[in-house]
């Protein structure tokens, strides 16, 4: 079986360690994620310009994307990374559970968001019309939907990386569903 390690400041480009260096300023460590990603000279900056591109969703939306789309790829990383996130957003231990299922019966907005998400992502591309019907109804915009797509697209990345190499999660495991 292939073994993928996550490599130390030390073993990247002198750019990422900067990247590396900012990471540790701002969050205090260096996620294992985003150190893989570092592996590739373009990758991390790439990666994290993406992230954090200005958009029409708010911070708890991006999160409920995050969360339904982590959920159906099966990535545990993401999951769990998510789940802490979700907290920093305030959703609770028992919401968090709800949007990775992909519902939000606590906030019908948030409803429509999950359940357009995850027709999205099961579907590749091609939602239902319900989802999509329900997801304007609650007032997104088509706008909304470009940035829906954009953050299924970092989140498909993360899990699709974790999901190929399978390194050490870091953050607190999130329950298996």
């Amino acid at each position: 079986m292939t073994k993928f390690t996550v490599p130390t400041r030390g073993e990247v480009s002198e750019n990422n360690q900067a990247i590396f260096d900012n990471l540790q300023k701002g969050l205090g460590f260096v996620p294992n994620l985003y150190a893989y990603y570092a592996k590739n000279e373009t990758a991390l900056g790439d990666y994290l310009a993406l992230q954090n591109r200005k958009s029409t969703l708010r911070a708890k939306e991006r999160e409920v994307i995050n969360l339904v789309t982590s959920q159906i790829n099966d990535c545990r990383y993401c999951q769990s990374a998510h789940t802490e996130l979700g907290k920093m957003n305030g959703f609770t231990d028992e919401q968090i559970i709800e949007l990775r299922k992909g519902t939000a019966s606590f906030d019908s907005k948030l409803d429509a968001l999950a359940k357009f998400t995850a027709s999205v992502v099961e579907n590749r591309g091609n939602a239902n019309e319900k989802s999509k019907q329900e997801f304007f109804d609650a007032g997104y915009t088509e706008s909304n939907l470009i940035d829906v797509v954009i953050v299924i697209g970092d989140k498909v990345i993360s899990n699709y990386i974790h999901n190929l190499t399978g390194f050490a999660i870091d953050f607190p495991i999130a329950p298996k569903l």
